[in-house]
């Protein structure tokens, strides 16, 4: 299956480069010069992930990610010259699935796309055998990796594709204690390099969105060695 991604990106140089290296791995390539005109082409057409510049005239990256995260779960890569913790935190904090710092190869790019769109849509592959994957319910929470929907109390919770994976990756495991890098290397699926913020402001997004009584969370921090996920018998 061809994928289709959406650069949007006010330096043409920059988009064609990319344009040139996905095309040549048979992914569909369509071009926004700002955030506007993003959020115009995921209304007229289907987009699989979203490469995205930070800094852009109109409406920049931040703006436009803001706005596909109230309604959309696909996976979106910021790309930015700003290459500061501080940056990297707001980007993911925002609902990005991935930052990257401009320079940047793009044989990079190529692999962190292709590794998001393994782990965003292999759920959706058609399987080699029947088999059905039954709702996880624990608490108020609900978890149905087959539509990839999750539900509070029987109200829809929006996720990004990486919360989404974590919080599935937690209830599967429920009551195990998980480190940094095991996390790190079963939600992102990369090598962990000792990325710590990624992953808390993974878990902060996520707790934001998931939890019901902040005095008896469902995601449980084990000082020193991680986090894990705590069954709870209902909904409170």
């Amino acid at each position: 299956m061809s994928h289709t991604i959406l650069i949007a990106d006010d330096e043409k140089e920059i988009a064609e480069i990319l344009r040139l290296y996905f095309e040549k791995e048979g992914y569909q390539v369509i071009e926004a010069g700002n955030g506007r005109e993003a959020l115009q082409l995921l209304q007229e057409q289907v987009v699989d992930l979203v490469v995205m510049d930070i800094m852009m005239p109109d409406m920049d990256g931040l703006q436009a990610i803001r706005q596909i995260r109230r309604t959309r779960q696909l996976p979106v890569i910021l790309l930015s010259a700003k290459g500061q913790d501080h940056d990297k935190i707001l980007g993911l904090g925002m609902g990005a699935d991935d930052y990257m710092t401009k320079p940047f190869n793009p044989l990079e790019v190529v692999a962190r796309v292709q590794a998001q769109l393994r782990r965003t849509y292999n759920w959706n592959a058609a399987p080699t055998a029947v088999t059905v994957s039954s709702p996880i319910t624990i608490g108020s929470l609900t978890l149905d990796a087959e539509s990839c929907s999750v539900s509070r109390n029987g109200a829809e919770v929006t996720l990004t594709s990486t919360e989404f994976r974590m919080l599935k990756h937690f209830m599967e495991h429920s009551g195990r204690v998980f480190t940094k890098r095991q996390l790190y290397e079963a939600v992102w699926g990369d090598i962990y390099g000792g990325d710590d913020n990624t992953i808390m402001v993974c878990i902060s997004k996520l707790r934001d969105k998931i939890e019901d009584d902040p005095a008896h969370p469902y995601l449980v921090t084990i000082r020193g060695l991680g986090y894990k996920f705590v069954k709870r018998m209902g909904p409170v």
